[in-house]
């Protein structure tokens, strides 16, 4: 069913549609994940504070406040600093402000710091955190939406891409790795060289030219500047882009938030053994259940990450009784020293994934985490490190999914006779229906009747040769087995030539999937904001928020 949602946005009146896909129906999600979806509550043992949706967390949060220990003013001080050096506006720091109030809650959500903001679900994370916030202060409880900048994490690579529509309809990946780039440096450390301008350059040559093209150059020239630290850049990107909505920003990488991280990480590193353990158990659980365990978590495991000399993250392992060791320049370390460390000098940490919620849920008042599928999975397993670090375990949502549908590619969708999830098939197999159902019925036709010819007298055949020997027919069943799979390969290879022909055709239909499922991905997995912002302004981010309804636990589509 679709609802229609009509809205004025700063840009024009814009009436579009919402529908609805469970995740069920799309291809790869976890069955942890789409369990979850459905029914949360069953997987208790799992989500010890699990909560059956958005409208109820407010049974959480009592708890959560009992147990809540950081000192605010010293947290609202360190996200002070962070967000003026982002620029971020006004509201956010009224929102720091109330932070500071002692009932005050946070609404969490955090990404990995990607180039130009990364893909589209970075943005659906920040307004799903938005709008619970604007729920929770609606029913009277004061709520801040908090976006977590994962500037600590080391896998560039990650980052380093990201793709848009080009003005051909076609999809453009961009790329940019800075010269002076260390390997395994946290990419909050990356700096931005002079390189990043003629990327910018590209990108707005790649994309078609509109009233809003000039602005959105600037924001990027502005906020991904020479001498810039990948890690600011990015969150001044969301920054400029949220500006309305009031969303703080924390980096975990502030000096003042790492003397804040000290108690949890040395917590964390009295009890390595037990996470380690707990964790491997808890892996063992989900597995037993028929689940996936979403990280790969080794006896020998150690949840905090060594920043060397040279600013590198490596991995500690435990090599033998309470001695672990660096994972790459194999400097060893006693428990001890590591647990002194911790609280003396913790810029040297930082946390791995199974600890990163934990220390984050510390920092802040947490009422809940908004994630996307995997980080739903993998809170199955690090609810154990909560528990041995005795503290309460975060409920975490799904962010809100979508994929964006403009008119004229509701229109070709529409022309073709298909429906969004008919392209979960991929590209080869909707050119072979289209081609088959729509321009060469009399060549499908022909085959058919060509399988249901050679089906009947290998029938007749069948009926002698068991007669006569029935190895023979075994024999021939073998034969028949490729013979029809040999003439439906030449069906397909016939049709999809046919199909290719038509040039038109196989334009939008290429088109449809650079747009919509992109690499064979959904479209917020790739595809970046700029790419919207550059055809609508800023009314796509307004469109895009009015469009969340986080009772709705489905991917959503959303029709221009």
């Amino acid at each position: 069913m679709k609802q229609e949602i009509a809205r004025d946005s700063s840009n024009r009146n814009v009436k579009f549609q919402v529908s609805r896909l469970p995740f069920s129906a799309i291809p790869h999600q976890s069955r942890l994940f789409v369990e979850y979806q459905h029914d949360p509550v069953s997987l208790r043992k799992f989500y010890q504070n699990v909560v059956v949706s958005p409208s109820r967390i407010e049974s959480y949060i009592p708890t959560m406040l009992e147990r809540y220990v950081t000192d605010r003013d010293k947290l609202c001080n360190a996200l002070t600093e962070i967000n003026s050096k982002i620029g971020a506006g006004k509201t956010t720091h009224d929102n720091i402000r109330l932070l500071r109030l002692p009932e005050t809650v946070a609404v969490v959500t955090g990404q990995q710091a990607g180039l130009f903001s990364g893909p589209l679900y970075t943005i659906y994370k920040a307004l799903s955190a938005v709008k619970m916030a604007a729920d929770l202060n609606e029913k009277g409880i004061r709520a801040v939406p908090v976006f977590w900048v994962a500037t600590e994490d080391h896998d560039f690579d990650e980052v380093s891409e990201t793709f848009f529509i080009g003005k051909g309809e076609d999809l453009r990946l961009t790329e940019y790795r800075p010269a002076g780039y260390s390997e395994s440096s946290p990419v909050g450390r990356v700096e931005i060289d002079a390189e990043i301008g003629q990327v910018i350059e590209q990108v707005f040559a790649d994309l078609p030219e509109t009233e809003f093209s000039t602005d959105i150059c600037e924001l990027l020239t502005e906020s991904w500047m020479p001498g810039s630290s990948f890690g600011d850049a990015f969150a001044k990107t969301l920054a400029a882009i949220l500006d309305k909505y009031g969303i703080v920003f924390i980096d975990p990488m502030n000096e003042r938030i790492k003397r804040l991280s000290s108690p949890i990480y040395a917590m964390a590193v009295r009890n390595a053994d037990e996470i380690a353990s707990r964790v491997t158990s808890r892996n063992a659980e989900l597995e037993k259940e028929g689940f996936h365990a979403q990280v790969l978590v080794e006896e020998n495991y150690f949840p905090l990450f060594w920043h060397n000399d040279a600013g590198r993250r490596m991995a500690l392992r435990k090599v033998g009784d309470g001695v672990y060791r660096a994972k790459e320049d194999r400097r060893e370390f006693r428990l001890a020293e590591l647990e002194r460390t911790a609280s003396d000098d913790p810029q040297r940490f930082s946390p791995g994934v199974m600890l990163r919620p934990v220390v984050q849920d510390f920092l802040l008042p947490t009422a809940c985490y908004f994630g996307g599928g995997a980080e739903i999975a993998y809170f199955a397993q690090n609810s154990e490190v909560y528990r041995v670090l005795n503290r309460p375990v975060t409920p975490v949502f799904h962010r809100q999914s979508f994929t964006v549908v403009e008119a004229r590619y509701r229109r070709v969708l529409e022309k073709l006779g298909l429906e969004f999830s008919q392209l979960f098939g991929g590209l080869e197999k909707t050119l072979l229906t289209l081609a088959e159902e729509n321009f060469s019925p009399d060549t499908a036709r022909l085959f058919a009747k060509a399988e249901e010819t050679i089906n009947s007298e290998l029938n007749a055949l069948d009926h002698t040769l068991s007669q006569i020997d029935p190895t023979l027919a075994e024999n021939l069943a073998k034969r028949r087995r490729k013979i029809i799979y040999h003439i439906a390969a030449l069906r397909k290879k016939t049709l999809l030539a046919q199909g290719r022909k038509d040039d038109t055709l196989n334009r939008q239909v290429e088109n449809l999937f650079a747009s919509l499922l992109p690499n064979g991905e959904l479209q917020e997995r790739s595809i970046n904001v700029v790419s919207f912002l550059n055809k609508f302004g800023s009314g796509f981010i307004e469109w895009i928020y009015e469009a969340i309804d986080l009772e709705d636990k489905d991917h959503r589509i959303v029709e221009l």
